[in-house]
């Protein structure tokens, strides 16, 4: 079974973390995007530009991540969707996300979003940090691992 790294790419602040662990193991990487990203000269690495429309970068990534698969975002309805295809889904921040897990972190994103609409200043996301990119490299590198043993 080959896997596949998906990579939500338009913010993603750990694409050299995934270059390097899936280079250790000889994965193909999409880098997928709504504009021009430059990524490393590499067969396995493969730079997708979808169309500027909403979701068109989650959709592309939706309709081919499957079992098998590592899917990293930052974006709750697509780790879902990755998740529900039977994908892994890991977080920049280097949460896997689980499907024990993802029931909360849609609840979390929706009360957030009521919050926004309803006025309240509640910030963005916070920076990453050394310990969130080495979290990050751990989980990816276990999922690898996972994945290949077949569990």
């Amino acid at each position: 079974m080959a896997i596949s790294i998906y990579i939500d790419a338009d913010a993603c602040p750990v694409k050299a973390e995934v270059y390097r662990v899936a280079g250790r193991y000889g994965l193909k990487v999409f880098v997928v995007s709504n504009a021009y990203i430059n990524v490393p000269r590499d067969p396995l690495i493969e730079r997708v530009v979808v169309s500027d429309g909403f979701d068109a970068a989650d959709d592309w990534i939706a309709e081919r991540a499957g079992p098998g698969d590592i899917v990293v975002t930052s974006d709750i309805p697509l780790a879902d969707r990755s998740l529900k295809a039977g994908a892994a889904a890991i977080g920049s921040t280097g949460v896997a996300f689980t499907t024990s897990s993802i029931g909360m972190a849609m609840a979390s994103r929706e009360l957030m979003s009521t919050l926004r609409a309803m006025g309240e200043a509640t910030g963005g996301p916070k920076p990453m940090t050394a310990r969130d990119r080495s979290r990050f490299l751990s989980t990816l590198d276990e999922t690898v691992q996972r994945l290949r043993r077949g569990k």
